[in-house]
């Protein structure tokens, strides 16, 4: 084995580590992908901003914005969902129940009809404007491609009352928003 002076040998080792060091720290900043859990540098959201005629959805950490999305929204149009079927995305408040697995990747089921829903439903067919047999509807959520509109074109899609994005996007979305979490929805 060929000798090599000490001094030598301490600057390649020096220079070994700095890189490594160097190539560690690049790795902690990098964002997070699709596949990988949340982690200490992830935000946790505490309130969800849907805004329909935007077809946006702002996500919160307290008062700073954490993320911002593009979203497809119901075909149904402005206003409050007012029966089942009618392809509304709801306006009000509401809350993520709970994070389901589904054919749409990820489902943050919504706790829709809350009260209010619940009145405007009951006041609208006690005027007549919703036949009597006329159902609220539910399952309304937060969730990733329909596998139906493949390839997905969100700036064209239109749901049946659902707030869609991409499945990489609901993957993030998912591990940032914990069940209990309040969702704004507005026109």
């Amino acid at each position: 084995m060929p000798y090599v002076p000490l001094m030598r040998l301490k600057g390649h080792v020096s220079r070994f580590l700095f890189a490594i060091a160097s190539l560690s720290l690049v790795g902690a900043s990098a964002p997070p992908t699709a596949s990988t859990k949340a982690s200490s540098h992830e935000k946790t959201v505490t309130r969800v901003r849907v805004n329909k005629s935007a077809r946006t959805m702002q996500l919160f950490d307290g008062e700073s914005l954490v993320a911002n999305y593009a979203v497809a929204v119901g075909r149904g149009g402005a206003g409050p969902k007012t029966k089942e079927g009618d392809n509304v995305t709801p306006v009000g408040q509401y809350k993520v129940v709970k994070h389901l697995p589904s054919h749409l990747r990820i489902f943050l089921q919504l706790d829709y009809p809350n009260a209010d829903d619940r009145a405007r439903f009951e006041a609208l067919k006690k005027n007549g404007s919703l036949p009597p047999t006329a159902t609220i509807g539910g399952e309304i959520g937060i969730h990733g491609e329909p596998p139906e509109a493949k390839p997905f074109k969100k700036s064209a899609y239109q749901s049946h009352g659902c707030v869609v994005l991409e499945d990489a996007e609901i993957d993030q979305v998912a591990r940032m928003v914990p069940d209990g979490t309040w969702v704004d929805i507005e026109d």
